[in-house]
């Protein structure tokens, strides 16, 4: 598949021990692409350079094969959802989603308030609405103009946590029903596994791994993605021979794939957590590792002796971070 947006070896320096990239990445049409990472990763210096707010030191922005690296922001057609969506509040839904456009406004406006599900909206103050729909309102202004790129920048951020898994699905529905390339950054796994087709992972500055999210979290690439994503036990040392790993390596397992068993690694079982249907045993070997074993209810008390076996386990080198 052609890519309909390309960076290639972009880098942006801002001291001599901070920078984003090299970074190369292919975005195909009507993807939606996560930038996953912890602060300071480069994920929003990502989305700034393809807006057009900064300017790469080194390397190519091409989008529908046209170069836009030094093309301004307003020439490339890009859509931009802040992160605090930058409504005016002296304005009502309709004048602000209609701010910018050129001609005749009111049919466009209508058009796309009626694709975020806020058909008459339009007189509507935006000091009035709930915390969703002035997202929704920050997407139609960006969808208006007839973007060929739509930029979020922690898109649900300012959400509630109980709207939160709600709009994730609503707008990951409404950006494929529009059909638009798709770039939007968080720090949030669930968020970026939710809404993105695919994630990329970043750290310091670096592309650590590209892909789906069930490849992320069962075939990380580095030690870094397999603890930033997902739970996980890092084994080193005695512990972690004792499931398999050689000398100079670090075994990391999910709680998932770690079960109770009649024979394995001895441990106490010194706390519970009830989830519902599982619980979250907090378990201490006899060499004083913690571990996370994730299983049913009623798998075993606090204070008992249990034994530990492992599923399936992930090893890499020491110092591979």
């Amino acid at each position: 598949m052609t890519p309909f947006v390309v960076l290639d070896g972009v880098r942006k320096q801002w001291s001599p021990t901070v920078r984003v990239g090299p970074l190369s990445l292919q975005i195909p049409r009507g993807e939606i692409l996560a930038l996953l990472g912890p602060s300071g990763s480069g994920k929003t210096t990502v989305l700034r350079l393809l807006a057009g707010f900064e300017t790469p030191d080194v390397g190519r922005i091409v989008v529908e094969n046209e170069d836009v690296t030094t093309v301004p922001p307003a020439r490339r057609r890009f859509g931009m959802v802040f992160q605090h969506y930058a409504l005016f509040p002296h304005l009502d839904v309709g004048e602000n989603v209609a701010f910018g456009l050129q001609g005749p406004v009111g049919p466009k406006v209508a058009e796309v308030l009626a694709l975020v599900d806020l058909a008459g909206f339009e007189r509507r103050k935006v000091q009035e609405l709930s915390g969703g729909q002035q997202q929704r309102v920050a997407l139609a202004r960006a969808l208006a103009p007839e973007p060929r790129v739509l930029l979020l920048d922690e898109p649900l951020s300012n959400l509630d946590p109980t709207l939160r898994e709600r709009t994730r699905r609503e707008l990951r529905a409404l950006i494929k029903r529009v059909g638009i390339t798709t770039v939007f950054v968080t720090h949030e796994q669930e968020e970026a596994f939710d809404l993105g087709d695919r994630v990329a992972v970043l750290h310091h500055g670096h592309l650590e791994q590209l892909g789906a999210a069930e490849e992320l979290y069962e075939r990380p690439a580095s030690l870094f993605v397999a603890t930033f994503v997902g739970r996980a036990n890092v084994l080193r040392g005695a512990t972690a021979r004792a499931f398999g790993a050689r000398d100079a390596q670090v075994l990391v397992v999910r709680p998932e794939r770690l079960r109770f068993a009649d024979a394995g690694l001895p441990a106490i079982v010194r706390e519970r957590r009830y989830t519902g249907a599982t619980a979250f045993f907090q378990v201490e070997t006899e060499r004083g590792d913690r571990l996370e074993v994730l299983a049913r209810p009623d798998a075993a008390r606090v204070g008992e002796r249990v034994y530990l076996e492992a599923a399936g386990v992930m090893t890499f080198p020491e110092d591979h971070e």
